[in-house]
Parts: structure tokens; sequence; C-alpha cells
């Protein structure tokens, strides 16, 4: 399965993590470069921002999600229509870490892949002294699910833009290994399909063969 909104480089990303982590802070420093100091619980807010990432122009489509639980069935439906995901947690807070896996297994369950493009980010970095969750655990978590890690700051706006460009990279590699398998697959059921014909011929000849064997009392040329 491929995602064709990014055909067009019209991307939509969703942003998944624990609430009062520092979500809608940090995607508002990337929209608009400025950082929120009060915290305003999200239900939905959606964002769009044009931007250059390896010399190609992208329509960002961003969807800031809630992150209580209580909207975990709203989040199906952003989820189902994203090309790529940001999982964030509080570097400050270490159960918002612990949520991260189930994050993960609620986009594996509803787009029914085993992988998918998304960035894992530890925020807060700036809030040092008040860190709960190592660099490493942080890093170890990404190695496992195989997908880049950056600690963020939306204060002082440290790998904001980074994160969101890694991100756009993930999904078009991503997007060009399922045109890859994809096109596998058809060449693979093309040498099936011809096979099977040379079997369905082989019979025949045979058949054929067997027939005038038995009521003629010799062989056709083939």
């Amino acid at each position: 399965m491929s995602y064709n909104n990014s055909s067009n480089k019209r991307l939509q990303l969703v942003v998944l993590g624990a609430g009062g982590i520092g979500k809608t802070a940090l995607v508002i420093r990337y929209f608009q470069n400025h950082f929120v100091e009060e915290y305003d619980p999200t239900i939905e807010d959606s964002y769009r921002k044009q931007c250059m990432v390896d010399g190609s122009q992208y329509m960002l489509d961003i969807l800031d999600t809630a992150g209580q639980d209580d909207y975990s069935a709203m989040r199906d439906q952003y989820i189902r229509n994203g090309s790529g995901f940001l999982i964030i947690y509080d570097i400050c807070c270490r159960s918002s870490f612990e949520k991260c896996p189930e994050f993960f297994e609620q986009i594996q369950r509803v787009k029914e892949l085993d992988s998918f493009p998304f960035v894992l980010i530890g925020n807060k970095v700036d809030l040092e002294s008040q860190r709960q969750v190592s660099t490493v655990e942080g890093n170890e978590l990404a190695k496992y699910y195989n997908v880049p890690f950056f600690e963020t700051s939306a204060k002082n706006k440290t790998n904001v833009e980074e994160c969101f460009s890694e991100l756009v990279r993930c999904i078009k590699r991503h997007n060009q290994q399922s045109k890859r398998d994809e096109k596998n697959k058809n060449s693979d059921n093309n040498e099936n399909n011809n096979g099977n014909n040379k079997d369905k011929k082989q019979k025949l000849s045979l058949k054929k063969k067997l027939f005038y064997s038995i009521f003629c009392g010799s062989n056709p040329t083939d």
C-alpha cells in the first residue's frame, strides 16, 4: 500500500502524543515561529505550510491531535488519512514516554501496516534539569522501531525544522519502496501467469497426442 497523496507532493502529517507534552507548541513554532507559553488542551487543530526539502517543494497539512484517551476514536480517522506521523513525548514526563508504543500500535491497527513513516521526538530539552527520560532511552526506542529520533525544544527552536523535514524524507522513501514492492509483485504475478499458460499448453498437447494414439493409431504433428 502506498500513500497516493504524496504523488503531488501534498502530505498529511499527524502529530500524536500524550496530553500536555508540548505538541501544539512545537507545531506553532514550526508554522508561525513563535513560542506558546500557556497550555490549552487541544481537541483538533490543523495547519498548512509550504516547505522545501532537498530541493523539492511540498504542501504540508498538519493535524495536531488531542492526547487524552477520551479522543482515541477520533484519532483513528486522522490516522487513517495520515501520510506520516510524529510521535512525541516529554523528556520531563516518563509516563508520556511509556505511552509512545500505544500510539505506534494504534497507527498499526488503523493503517493495517507493520511499518509506516514516523519520527520519534523527545520534547522540552530546554528543561534538562527536570529530565526523566534519558537520550539513550529515546535512541533505543527509535532503534527498536527503526525510525529517526530527535530531541526538540519549541521554546529554543531546537531541531524543530529538522524533525519535520526528516518526516517528509521518510514518507518519500516509504512511497518509493511501496512502488518497488508493487512493481515486483506485478512482475511475479506475470511470471506465474506465463508459467501457468505454458503448463496448460503442455497438458493440451499431451491430451491431443493421447487421443490420436488411442483412436487413430498415430501421433499428430504439433
